[in-house]
């Protein structure tokens, strides 16, 4: 089971802002919004910019290139509720003074497939 890792500490995310950290190879943002702390995959499904350098709003973030807003709380797409596009979001907790993020680790590389 992959490790919480410590990625920030309280008060290096401005309320109602988001950052960007690289976690097990990935790029997370990390947004602090009414007190609580998320992650979600840093990188717009659409085409790549990074959500964390977008607007927040309650607990949405705008993409800055094309305005998608995504759910910071599940990563839904706002604008099409139904869609199956959606950000990927990751536990986040408070230990002390850091902001740690739980996410998967990244595939073993060079793993054959057996047949």
């Amino acid at each position: 089971m992959p490790e919480f890792q410590t990625v920030a500490r309280i008060g290096d995310i401005p309320p109602g802002e988001g950052r960007s950290y690289c976690v097990n190879g990935r790029m997370v943002g990390v947004f602090f919004v009414e007190g609580e702390y998320y992650a979600i995959n840093d990188l717009c499904p659409h085409m790549g910019a990074s959500l964390s350098a977008g607007p927040v709003e309650d607990k949405a973030v705008m993409c800055p290139w094309h305005a998608w807003r995504f759910s910071i709380c599940d990563g839904s797409w706002l604008d099409a509720p139904k869609s199956k596009v959606r950000a990927e979001t990751y536990e986040v907790r408070v230990a002390g003074e850091e902001i740690q993020v739980r996410i998967p680790a990244p595939p073993a590389s060079g793993a054959s497939i057996a047949t």
